[in-house]
C-alpha cells in the first residue's frame, strides 16, 4: 500500500484526498461516540466494562477505549496479548479456549508481569492447564466458559461438566475466577423483542452457572458475559460483574441489520476509486474487491442484503440504493441493489472516490495493514494494526 503525502508543517498528518485506495478508514468521532455511548451504558449497569480488542487490532484504538472507563481488554489471540502487554496494557482476558501448546506461551506473559487470565470448556484442558500449571509453579487464573445459546464452545450451566472443571482446577491449585459467555446468537436477530430476549437468557444461564459454582464451594467472583448486540440491549444486569464487547466501537452493516446501530454510526468504511465501467450492465468498476472488503457476506441471511459493502461518497454520506454487488480479488462491482442505472458511467465519472461501509468490520480491518484515521479537523493520521496469532 503506498503512503499518502505528508501534509507541510512536518506533523505527519495527511489528507484524506491523497490517501491510496484502496484503504480502510476511520471516522474518530464516530468511533469516539460509540466508545462513550457504550461506556456510559456500561456505567448506568453498574459493571465492570473490558472490550474485545480483535475488532480493530490497533493500539490508538483501544487506547481510547481505556481512557473512556474500560477495565483490561479482552483479547482473541495470544499475538494481540503480547502486542498490548508490550504497549502497556497488563490486564488481559484471552477469550479462546486454551489448548496446551499456548500455555508457555502464556507463562511467559505472566511472568513478565502480565495479568493474563485464560479460558476452559473440558476436562481434558483444565487437566492440561493444571499439570502445566504445577510442573512450572504457576496459579493461572481461569475462567469456565458457559455455552448460553448453543451458538458456539462452552460448557452446560446446568451439566455436571461445570462443577468437575471447576474442581479440578481449584483442587489443583489454579486461581478459578468465575464464568464467562458470549451469546453469538444476538447477531441473528433483527427485533428488538428477540434481542431482549437472548440478552436475558445470556444473562441468566451464566448467572446460574456462577450461583451452581458457589452452591459447590467453589469461588466464582467473575460473571463475564458479552457481545456487541446483547451489550446494548442490556437493561438489567443482576449478578453480572463484566461485560465484553467488541465491534461496537467500528459497527458495521450486520451490526446496522441486528436493529443496534444506524448507518451513520459505522466509523470504518474502505476509501476506493472507480477505474472503469460496464455501462450495459449498469456497473462501475472500483479498486476495492474481497481483499479490500474481505470474503464475508454477513448480510446476505438477513433481511437486508448491502452485498460487499454500502456505497457511500468520499465523505462518508449513504448513496442511497448502490452497493458493492459483487468482488474479484483487485476489483469490485458498483450497481443498484435492484435494477439497472444505464447512466452510472455519469453518476460515478472515471476517477470518482467513494468510501465503503462493510458487512463485518473484523473482517474488512483484517485485510488491512493500516488505519487511516480521519481526525475531527479532516486531517488523516495514520495508525497501524496487526495480524498472527
Amino acid at each position: 500500500m503506498n503512503s499518502p503525502q505528508a501534509l507541510p508543517g512536518g506533523s505527519g498528518l495527511t489528507a484524506l484526498s491523497t490517501v491510496q485506495t484502496p484503504s480502510a478508514v476511520i471516522d474518530t468521532a464516530r468511533m469516539q461516540a460509540n466508545i462513550d455511548r457504550m461506556q456510559s451504558h456500561m456505567n448506568s449497569l453498574g459493571v465492570r466494562f473490558r472490550p474485545h480488542a480483535k475488532t480493530t487490532k490497533c493500539l490508538p484504538v483501544v487506547q481510547a477505549q481505556i481512557a473512556a472507563g474500560a477495565q483490561g481488554i479482552t483479547v482473541s489471540t495470544i499475538k494481540e496479548a503480547e502486542q498490548f502487554f508490550a504497549a502497556g496494557i497488563t490486564d488481559l482476558l484471552y477469550a479462546v479456549g486454551m489448548q496446551p501448546g499456548k500455555l508457555s506461551q502464556a507463562l511467559a506473559l505472566r511472568r513478565k508481569g502480565a495479568s493474563l487470565q485464560i479460558i476452559t470448556d473440558s476436562i481434558a484442558s483444565a487437566n492440561a492447564i493444571v499439570d502445566f500449571g504445577r510442573a512450572h509453579g504457576e496459579s493461572f487464573e481461569v475462567l469456565i466458559e458457559i455455552d448460553a445459546d448453543g451458538h458456539r464452545s462452552g460448557v452446560q450451566p446446568d451439566g455436571d461438566v461445570l462443577l468437575q472443571v471447576g474442581r479440578v482446577l481449584h483442587d489443583g491449585g489454579m486461581r478459578l475466577l468465575g464464568v464467562m459467555a458470549h451469546a453469538g446468537s444476538s447477531y441473528d436477530c433483527d427485533d428488538p423483542e428477540s434481542l431482549r430476549r437472548i440478552t436475558e437468557q445470556e444473562r441468566r444461564e451464566t448467572v446460574r452457572a456462577a450461583d451452581r459454582l458457589r452452591r459447590a464451594g467453589l469461588p466464582c467472583p467473575v460473571v463475564s458475559i458479552g457481545s456487541t448486540p446483547t451489550a446494548i440491549a442490556a437493561q438489567s444486569l443482576d449478578g453480572v460483574t463484566e461485560v465484553r464487547a467488541g465491534v461496537y466501537v467500528l459497527f458495521d452493516l450486520v451490526m446496522h441489520n441486528v436493529g443496534v446501530c444506524g448507518l451513520q454510526d459505522i466509523a470504518l468504511s474502505v476509501l476506493t476509486t472507480v477505474i472503469g465501467h460496464q455501462n450495459e450492465k449498469g456497473w462501475a468498476i472500483v479498486d476495492a474487491g474481497w481483499m479490500a472488503m474481505s470474503r464475508d457476506r454477513g448480510t446476505q441471511k438477513q433481511k437486508h442484503d448491502f452485498g460487499y459493502g454500502q456505497i457511500c461518497t468520499e465523505e462518508g454520506v449513504p448513496i442511497t440504493g448502490y452497493v458493492i454487488s459483487g468482488a474479484n480479488q483487485e476489483h469490485g462491482i458498483v450497481s443498484r441493489a435492484s435494477g439497472i442505472d444505464m447512466k452510472i458511467a455519469d453518476r460515478f465519472p472515471l476517477g470518482t472516490r467513494l468510501r465503503v461501509l462493510p458487512n463485518h468490520a473484523c473482517a474488512t480491518g483484517a485485510q488491512h495493514p493500516q488505519y487511516e484515521a480521519v481526525l475531527a479537523n479532516g486531517e488523516v493520521e495514520t495508525w497501524p494494526r496487526f495480524y498472527g496469532w
